[in-house]
């Protein structure tokens, strides 16, 4: 599959453990030969994966610094939550400083584009168009569960782009308008909290091409913040972002600049899923927003951070007591926020491309599960008795993985051992007796 992800696997550090395969939303890795293995079509680039495995074998693939280099004029573009990753930082300005100080030529703050993003899911609200309830299209790691996982709720999506990429468009057109530089000369770089991020500007969900140049992981990032930040006394005041755009970076921030009674505010994946089942189930009626953040705390908890999501979400709260609710200038056309290319399904179950086949070789995985012991223990390296079962249809395993239908095999020969071992025995004994 060309699809580009994030997420990577360090075959010489696996260990072959199970630890990720249990945590995995969507089931899309086993452990085969005593290697972890990522199917591609399943990973939404969660990184929940990365959090969990003790070996540090799992991996974002980010770019790096040096990257800068490919372009005449570079701009940084801060997530929200990059402002909370320090102590004693008082305000966003210093961080800000920071990056002009370690290389950037300037920065765009993505909470503009979050404050822009709410202007318009406001309007969106108001005039009742929307098909509710709405599901927020901040978080791409959610945007793609929905696609392989609850097809019938991409209507719900809300169909505006995410911060980052208005905030990328926005930045281009300040730094084309200042610096006269043709486009393919601004280098436009995410500073990025979690590796769906990186996903989404190398391959993007509703955009041809990404605004976005480039993703640099908020730990790179911080690594060469932190010897600059001491020495900066004076910050210069670039910071013009809101308190409802630096909010985005903790669950329910988003929420918040909707402006309506009505949401609920949902963050880590196996919340979100269950979430997302009861909107399927039409259980939610009741609510006209939904915020889903795969990640716990929201982009506070993402796993390329550097400092724990509760300190982070506690020091955004002491920066954003100190700003205005919002700024009203951050603001951008509807045409331009909106979803470029559609949100489609993408199966990860096809069986065979033939109907008749793959019905076929769903009736052998039914009558597969059926005789499995259901205990989902993992031993196998799948995550479910049920996940096993399309293995063996689909040839990447077969019974004898499950260590239970083993241990009956093993029953089974033993038996037939014995039996092989005592029928000579018995017919020696039998001519014995016809002799005498």
């Amino acid at each position: 599959m060309s699809y580009f992800h994030s997420v990577t696997l360090d075959t010489d550090k696996c260990q072959g453990c199970t630890n990720c395969i249990k945590r995995c939303p969507t089931e899309a890795i086993r452990v085969r030969g005593g290697k972890a293995k990522i199917i591609k079509e399943r990973c939404i680039d969660c990184g929940e994966c990365i959090r969990v495995c003790p070996y540090h074998a799992k991996l974002a693939v980010t770019d790096s610094f040096a990257m800068l280099s490919d372009y005449e004029y570079n701009i940084a573009l801060p997530a929200p939550s990059l402002y909370g990753q320090f102590k004693n930082t008082e305000g966003a300005n210093v961080i800000l400083t920071g990056l002009e100080e370690i290389g950037f030529d300037s920065v765009f703050e993505v909470a503009r584009g979050a404050e822009a993003v709410s202007a318009i899911t406001r309007r969106l609200l108001q005039e009742g168009a929307l098909q509710s309830p709405v599901i927020s299209s901040a978080c791409p790691a959610v945007v793609r569960l929905i696609k392989v996982r609850f097809p019938n709720l991409i209507g719900n999506i809300l169909n505006l782009l995410s911060p980052m990429e208005v905030a990328a468009m926005m930045a281009r057109r300040e730094a084309t308008e200042k610096t006269g530089l043709p486009n393919e000369k601004i280098g436009v770089f995410f500073i990025t909290p979690c590796p769906a991020k990186v996903t989404s500007i190398k391959a993007p969900l509703a955009l041809e091409q990404s605004n976005v140049s480039g993703a640099i992981s908020a730990n790179e990032i911080c690594a060469k913040l932190l010897p600059v930040l001491k020495n900066i006394t004076q910050p210069k005041p670039l910071s013009v972002a809101g308190m409802e755009g630096v909010s985005w970076a903790r669950s329910g921030g988003e929420c918040e600049g909707t402006d309506t009674m009505q949401y609920i505010a949902v963050d880590g994946i196996d919340n979100v899923m269950n979430i997302l089942e009861q909107i399927e189930d039409e259980k939610l009626d009741d609510v006209d927003f939904v915020e889903l953040s795969a990640c716990l705390g929201g982009c506070v908890g993402g796993v390329l951070n550097i400092t724990n999501s509760f300190v982070t979400t506690t020091r955004l709260k002491h920066i954003t007591s100190e700003l205005p609710k919002r700024q009203e200038s951050c603001s951008v056309a509807l045409e331009d926020a909106l979803f470029r290319t559609p949100i489609e399904h993408e199966p990860v179950m096809k069986l065979d491309e033939d109907f008749a086949v793959a019905m076929q070789k769903m009736e052998q995985m039914d009558a597969l599960y059926e005789s499995m012991p259901k205990l989902d223990c993992g031993s196998c390296g799948a995550p479910s008795c049920k996940a096993l079962a399309e293995d063996i249809v689909r040839g990447f395993g077969n019974e004898n993985d499950c260590i239970f239908k083993m241990r009956e095999r093993v029953r089974e020969l033993a038996k037939e051992l014995f039996d092989l071992e005592a029928r000579p025995y018995g017919l020696n004994n039998q001519k014995e007796d016809e002799d005498l």
